[in-house]
């Protein structure tokens, strides 16, 4: 049976979505390394899913209003476990998935599902790089100095969060014709 790519995009949306309960588990249970792989393929499905949806000339509507919804699920389930673990403050992770609750609230009452900023993307990517090196493994080559890297990282993510979430939400000027 021939799926489309727009089937297939949105499955990768769906498979995204529901990455983020294996993956807390592994982070929960100290199988850092799976958890490593299962949030690095769920950021790539991310790129892969937009890509998929472009080939097959334009996403559905459905897979619009999850995409970013899914995003959300996933980066949540790492930054609550570092959170719980006192790598990142409470109140920083607060911040950000109220700013993501927030945002993604706005997009679904758009009629276009609101696309993501260049800034908004740009802020995703920011976060994934940052939680990978926050994960990485400590069996791994190269602990000591990614994992600070990732730290540091995710403060200039939060504030491209707010700053994109401003982007969003700030009334555009009508353009006036005569």
């Amino acid at each position: 049976m021939f799926l489309s790519l727009r089937s297939i995009a949105n499955g990768l949306t769906v498979a995204r979505a529901i990455a983020g309960l294996p993956l807390i588990l592994a982070l929960q249970h100290g199988y850092s390394s799976l958890a490593w792989w299962l949030l690095l393929l769920a950021g790539l499905s991310d790129a892969a899913d937009g890509w998929l949806a472009r080939r097959a000339g334009g996403g559905s509507s459905w897979g619009a209003r999850l995409d970013p919804l899914t995003d959300k699920v996933l980066i949540a389930a790492p930054l609550l476990w570092l959170a719980s673990e006192d790598v990142l403050p409470l109140w920083a992770v607060w911040l950000l998935l109220a700013r993501e609750l927030l945002i993604s609230g706005w997009r679904s009452q758009a009629n276009d599902g609101a696309p993501a900023s260049a800034a908004g993307k740009a802020k995703t990517i920011l976060q994934f790089l940052s939680l990978l090196m926050m994960l990485w493994p400590a069996s791994w080559i190269g602990e000591a100095g990614i994992v600070p890297l990732g730290w540091w990282l995710f403060w200039p993510s939060l504030l491209m969060a707010l700053g994109s979430a401003i982007g969003y939400i700030r009334p555009r000027p009508r353009l006036h014709r005569r």
